[in-house]
């Protein structure tokens, strides 16, 4: 059943090609420093299941109406703030619970190679970290934190839980558990849901308090971006995994590994935004792939 739950999400794959998996491999093992950036598609074989949100029939853009909070609305908007933090305080048990899959621990792994240099991922969810990785870049942040977005309080959104859980005492008792979790651990509730939820202020300044990941609308920050850049430099390849790049924000990277007439390798179920700079493709489920590498 566990097995099943971690399947709902990923998306239906091509028949592995012995063939091609073999030239694929072959050929990222003629790289030499290698870099990896991996979307949520990574995380769609875990458990609890985590959708993506761009895949065919199974993606979370294809089943339901969802539409993700904007930076700017949650800044100027306390009603926003409200519907956002309803939702997230139902979603957080699952979403908070969710474990690595063998995709994530076999990155993590990598890690003891010369030949792996950073890994950057567009994913929220912590899951690299939780697998063990530690040479990783979360290029949207992480939103197993919270902050303060006038000081520079930080608090782990378990400990940011429980007072919210006092702030609105018998709210997750009166609506059912959520069915879709989205990847940034969003759900979908009722219009009218989130009126009268109570919202802790920061500690230190009573400021208002954010889950750490970059909202839609929302900039990351550059010096981050930068530091990326300089991975892809140093690197001669560049592994991309789960994703779309349908978001700037990842295919920059590509884009500029694509400049600089560097290998370009792509495992997605699915079309990608740089299919056409791709080196090699494959429409793989990812750990049919990760496993043999």
């Amino acid at each position: 059943m566990r097995y099943g739950m971690a399947q709902k999400y990923v998306p239906k794959a091509a028949e592995v090609c012995e063939k091609s998996l073999k030239e694929f491999i072959s050929a990222i093992g003629n790289v030499n420093k290698l870099v990896v950036l991996t979307g949520a598609g990574i995380s769609t074989e875990s458990v609890p299941g985590i959708p993506d949100y761009r895949s065919k029939d199974v993606g979370l853009y294809a089943r339901i109406a969802h539409k993700p909070i904007y930076h700017q609305d949650y800044m100027r908007s306390n009603r926003c703030r409200q519907r956002y933090w309803s939702r997230n305080f139902l979603a957080w048990p699952r979403f908070g619970q969710a474990a690595p899959n063998i995709n994530h621990y076999s990155l993590a792994k990598w890690e003891a190679s010369d030949r792996f240099h950073w890994l950057i991922t567009q994913n929220v969810d912590g899951l690299h970290h939780k697998a063990g990785s530690n040479m990783v870049t979360e290029l949207h942040g992480n939103a197993l934190h919270v902050h303060c977005t006038t000081c520079d309080y930080t608090e782990s959104r378990h400990d940011y839980q429980e007072k919210l859980d006092k702030a609105n005492p018998g709210f997750k008792d009166t609506y059912v558990a959520p069915g879709e979790i989205a990847p940034d651990g969003d759900i979908i509730l009722p219009l009218g849901t989130e009126k009268g939820f109570k919202i802790p202020e920061c500690p230190c300044c009573g400021g208002l308090m954010k889950t750490s990941v970059t909202f839609f609308g929302d900039n990351v920050k550059m010096d981050k971006v930068n530091f990326c850049y300089e991975k892809v430099d140093q690197a001669d390849g560049i592994l991309a995994l789960g994703t779309s790049l349908a978001v700037l924000s990842g295919f920059r990277f590509i884009h500029h590994a694509h400049l600089q007439k560097k290998s370009i390798f792509i495992v997605n179920i699915g079309p990608t935004r740089a299919d056409h700079m791709a080196t090699l493709k494959l429409d793989y489920k990812i750990s049919d792939v990760l496993s043999e590498l």
